[in-house]
């Protein structure tokens, strides 16, 4: 995509999704019973194809630190932290975080305290990636997200040769730091489970890139007379994606791990999704084979009419003049099974029902500012969603016949998003390709499955450390 179509999106805006409605059980949302929930475990426990877990890891841990940030600097001006702050409890409470240590910390003063953890001469995390922050303490160690990336990777990515393959996608300052912690910590976790690491990484492509501009949608120009160009965001890394391959792929964020105590229900509801994955592609791998032999029966036809509904709230329009070519063409798709949790005010994009170009229905990942909250309507099916995407997606990126789609033409381009920022002191508006899981894979065939909240442990802020599922 050139330089004009992107000043094009600035000039012109986003168009709102077309809402049927918010995706809820028992209408887009599936809430498998203790039956099924074991039927899929059992898919996954005889699935012998590869597998591969990939790990978004390119955000950077500022945000992370931001209130410690806005802390430093207060003290550094000679001022106090309000007791009852965040920052204030963080200073109390530095023993019990994971990356405490005597030496480091004992005898600092609270400006130092922090100093010590976001600045350059200590810990450096305010510069470093959420990956190679340590999350967790255990009792004769501590680990990194990253680890228990490793960690995770091992009792759910494991092929029939006990090789756990892994690929993280990173940004190009934090390679060799990520690197270096691979080194120095993979031969412990293939010890403890028996297993060999396969653990590549890629960096987001500098092509993918978007021109910024000034608040009237002219193109941004440093000081040196050149054009600002900024991380086209995560939507980006369908490029990543394409590049790997596996017969089955997990994706989760970096930062949403949990305490190993508190593993099994993660680990069970991963396998559960999987084996989603794998009985209903195997559904449409038997159609797509019928429909190619030339079978064309209207029994069929409505079999599958009725598959797309229940599987992935497809539902044809009426007026379809071809209708095997258009249930071959639904069909024929890259698959995804989404875990959803119920929404208890965590942030994430919704699960919707919404309108495809053609008329027909689908579900998808939205974010808010893919919805026009100023329509009543719209604004009704926001209060009657009930769920939230934590990022927990097992995908097949596989045809029937075991050829790869290229993931790139199953992207919405008429998707994507436009925020405020700034550059050096001067405001400006960056866009963002269309999300990873929203426009990305608009045009995947979804399957929205319930899982516990337990599955879903983000780390935002550093306070979220002291949570109990991080303890």
């Amino acid at each position: 995509m050139n330089d004009e179509k992107f000043l094009e999106n600035y000039r012109k805006g986003f168009p709102y999704l077309k809402l049927r409605g918010a995706a809820v059980p028992g209408d887009g949302i599936k809430v498998l019973d203790e039956a099924a929930q074991n039927k899929a475990l059992e898919y996954f426990s005889v699935h012998s194809g590869s597998k591969l877990k990939f790990v978004p890891a390119s955000g950077a841990a500022s945000r992370m630190f931001k209130e410690l940030f806005e802390a430093r600097d207060i003290l550094e001006r000679g001022g106090e932290l309000d007791k009852d702050s965040n920052a204030a409890r963080f200073v109390d409470e530095i023993e019990r975080y994971p990356f405490y240590t005597e030496e480091l910390f004992d005898g600092s003063t609270p400006f130092e305290v922090i100093d010590k953890v976001i600045g350059k001469a200590g810990l450096d995390y305010g510069n470093k990636p959420k990956g190679q922050i340590l999350f967790h303490k255990y009792e004769t160690q501590v680990r990194t997200a990253f680890e228990e990336h490793l960690v995770e990777g091992a009792e759910y990515a494991k092929d029939e040769n006990n090789v756990v393959n892994l690929h993280f996608t990173v940004s190009p300052d934090h390679m060799e730091g990520f690197k270096r912690l691979l080194d120095s910590v993979y031969k412990k976790y293939e010890e403890r489970f028996g297993v060999r690491y396969n653990v590549s990484f890629s960096v987001q492509d500098p092509s993918t890139d978007i021109i910024a501009v000034n608040e009237d949608n002219t193109p941004f120009i440093k000081d040196d007379g050149t054009p600002l160009y900024r991380p086209g965001g995560h939507g980006a890394l369908i490029r990543n994606l394409n590049q790997v391959d596996a017969d089955i792929i997990f994706l989760k964020n970096i930062d949403n791990v949990v305490n190993e105590r508190l593993i099994a229900d993660t680990l069970r509801w991963k396998k559960i999704l999987a084996g989603e994955l794998l009985r209903v592609r195997g559904r449409v791998f038997s159609y797509m084979m019928l429909l190619e032999s030339g079978n064309d029966s209207p029994e069929l036809l409505e079999e599958i009419k009725e598959f797309l509904n229940k599987e992935f709230s497809v539902v044809l329009p009426d007026d379809v003049q071809d209708l095997k070519r258009s249930l071959r063409l639904k069909l024929d798709r890259p698959i995804r099974v989404c875990g959803m949790v119920r929404n208890e005010g965590e942030p994430g994009g919704g699960p919707f029902i919404a309108f495809d170009s053609d008329g027909s229905t689908s579900l998808q990942i939205l974010e808010a500012a893919q919805l026009d909250k100023a329509n009543s309507e719209v604004a009704a099916m926001i209060k009657g969603s009930t769920h939230f995407n934590p990022v927990d997606l097992v995908c097949s990126v596989h045809r029937y016949t075991g050829e790869k789609y290229e993931l790139e033409k199953y992207v919405d381009h008429n998707t994507g998003f436009i925020s405020q920022k700034s550059y050096q002191g001067r405001n400006l508006k960056a866009q963002e390709l269309p999300g990873l899981w929203n426009g990305a894979m608009s045009n995947w065939n979804t399957m929205f499955v319930e899982v516990p909240l337990i599955t879903f442990n983000p780390v935002k802020s550093v306070f979220d450390l002291l949570r109990p599922e991080h303890l």
